[in-house]
């Protein structure tokens, strides 16, 4: 296990270096610099101060100048300082925000779980029923709705019309007034929109996904042979066929964290909440290129982090896979 882990980590380096050269590059070539934000909008600003910021943030050299200049400085850990008018190091900004971001992923994921997984085990179990038809109908429906739109549509009938629920940030006004928890209350009920929209679609499909898993491994030797035994239902589903048909659902799972994360700029920007994401907007409306590339290489860790630890997953599920 040891191995297969240290591995698995040495992978991450060369993808790590991938990641941070491709996305350099392009945000580069991306039309607009930060100095046409400071120069365009002032009528006094001629193409002197134009060089001079341009020489000011490193841009007249050459781009892969620029990259090593910036990957030595990673390699300190250092993100450089933020080309926005506060000028703060991005490593500071972006540690205020990432709480907040990796809080509604791990929420969004555990919903997901809690929800999916269910969902799947009783659409297998029970197939062709009633209620496997209207979860396929939902699975169809979580497919086909964007989740911009599933937002707006909630904050219009659940905040605006019906005002059950806060349609945006995190707190409430006053919010340092209250009690323990009701602030633990009032964070709760600002974050279930947000929460319910990002894990939307994830639970359709983990859904669809757990069902079909399930559905090829109750129809194995292994489990006809379970039940030839005496072995009851609930022991046959729970105890074997459940973990053979968690495996490939690990898998996706490790794979969708980078769809989480991108999803975070959509509904974070929505729902004007203080996270990662809106910070990434604002850096890419601003081009903040220290900023979008601390983000791009945060988000690329977390991923990859996300990736590892599903790999442990199935490794822990799958003897064969950490033994190979």
């Amino acid at each position: 296990m040891l191995r297969f882990l240290i591995r698995r980590l040495l992978m991450m380096i060369p993808l790590m270096l991938g990641i941070t050269l491709i996305s350099f590059v392009v945000i580069h070539l991306a039309p607009g610099e930060p100095t046409d934000m400071q120069t365009q909008l002032n009528p006094e600003t001629g193409v002197e101060l134009r060089e001079r910021l341009r020489a000011q943030y490193d841009l007249d050299k050459p781009l892969l100048v620029q990259y090593g200049s910036w990957l030595g400085r990673l390699v300190q850990l250092d993100f450089g300082k933020s080309f926005s008018q506060d000028h703060r190091p991005v490593g500071e900004k972006v540690l205020e925000r990432l709480p907040i971001t990796i809080g509604i992923n791990l929420l969004s994921i555990a919903v997901i779980l809690l929800v999916s997984v269910p969902i799947g085990i009783l659409s297998a179990t029970k197939q062709n029923s009633g209620f496997d038809r209207l979860t396929t109908v939902f699975v169809f429906i979580g497919f086909a709705t964007p989740s911009f739109w599933l937002a707006l549509l909630l904050m219009d009938v659940l905040g605006v019309r019906l005002g059950v629920l806060p349609i945006s940030g995190i707190k409430s006004m006053g919010h340092e007034y209250l009690g323990p928890l009701e602030q633990w209350l009032d964070t709760l009920r600002h974050l279930i929109l947000p929460v319910f929209v990002s894990a939307f679609g994830g639970v359709a499909g983990f859904s669809r996904y757990m069902r079909s898993n399930m559905l090829e491994v109750v129809r194995q030797d292994y489990i006809l042979t379970a039940r030839a035994k005496g072995l009851g239902e609930r022991a046959v589903i729970y105890r074997h066929a459940l973990r053979n048909a968690l495996l490939p659902v690990i898998t996706i799972l490790g794979l969708s964290v980078p769809g989480l994360i991108g999803g975070s700029v959509i509904f974070e920007t929505i729902f004007a909440i203080p996270g990662m994401g809106k910070l990434f907007y604002d850096g890419v409306m601003m081009r903040d290129y220290p900023l979008i590339m601390g983000i791009l290489v945060i988000g690329a860790f977390l991923t990859l982090v996300g990736n590892l630890l599903a790999d442990l997953g199935y490794a822990l599920a799958d003897p064969r896979i950490r033994n190979a």
